[in-house]
């Protein structure tokens, strides 16, 4: 699944000014779980990520349960099965996508007989995972915008940009790209508690400046308006 093209979320408005749709993510791989919710943060502002959990029990269990719309990855590896969840999901008054490597006809046979709403390849782009995640909710694909979601330009009235030390920036860029804070670590080859502390000061230096960061999303968007995404 594609995660890194440009975004066109300017298309795609929350219809009639509507609070953005509660979704959750089910995902046992946590850096595709990290990327798509970096994706989803920075170009779907009709959706607000309220739940990313890497087992069903971390998904049922979370207080944040049950949310609007769930996306399910067909192949766990723990032994709840696909309909299991799905039904679960559907009894708790959230609906299901079920996004698959596993594109097959039996497979998604199984996740539209249990009551999902979408059985979608894992191949497909982001943007179009979120179009069909729209359909399901009843909102209209290609509405005009109501509000303006974008980040600020960097430079722009009372946004300023902290000064971050290459160690912090670094960390930083690989962060809100998708990787979890071990992975930062490796790719920076320095040890867990180093990355975690340049993390840190990233999100200190940012709430000096009165741009919250303490949440991932947070963050995301903190990097979106000054330049790391891009």
């Amino acid at each position: 699944m594609s995660s890194a093209e440009p975004s066109t979320a300017a298309t795609h408005g929350a219809v009639n000014d509507r609070a953005p749709i509660r979704l959750a993510i089910l995902d046992d791989h946590e850096v595709l779980l990290d990327s798509l919710g970096s994706w989803i943060t920075a170009n779907a502002p009709d959706f607000t990520l309220t739940l990313s959990a890497q087992t069903w029990l971390e998904l049922v269990h979370s207080d944040n349960f049950p949310t609007e719309l769930v996306l399910i990855d067909f192949q766990l590896k723990e032994s709840v099965s696909i309909e299991a969840r799905v039904r679960t999901c559907r009894a708790a008054g959230a609906k299901v996508i079920v996004l698959s490597s596993l594109d097959t006809r039996e497979a998604k046979d199984r996740a539209l007989a249990a009551g999902a709403a979408e059985f979608l390849s894992k191949s497909l782009p982001m943007q179009a995972v979120m179009d069909a995640a729209r359909r399901v909710m009843g909102m209209d694909v290609g509405s005009p915008v109501h509000k303006d979601w974008r980040p600020l330009p960097s430079g722009a009235v009372n946004q300023v940009k902290p000064k971050l030390s290459k160690g912090e920036e670094e960390a930083f860029r690989w962060y809100v790209s998708g990787l979890s804070t071990a992975d930062v670590a490796e790719k920076m080859n320095v040890q867990y508690e180093t990355a975690k502390t340049y993390l840190r000061r990233v999100r200190e230096k940012y709430a000096k400046v009165d741009r919250p960061a303490s949440k991932k999303a947070e963050l995301i968007r903190r990097a979106a308006e000054d330049g790391y995404l891009e």
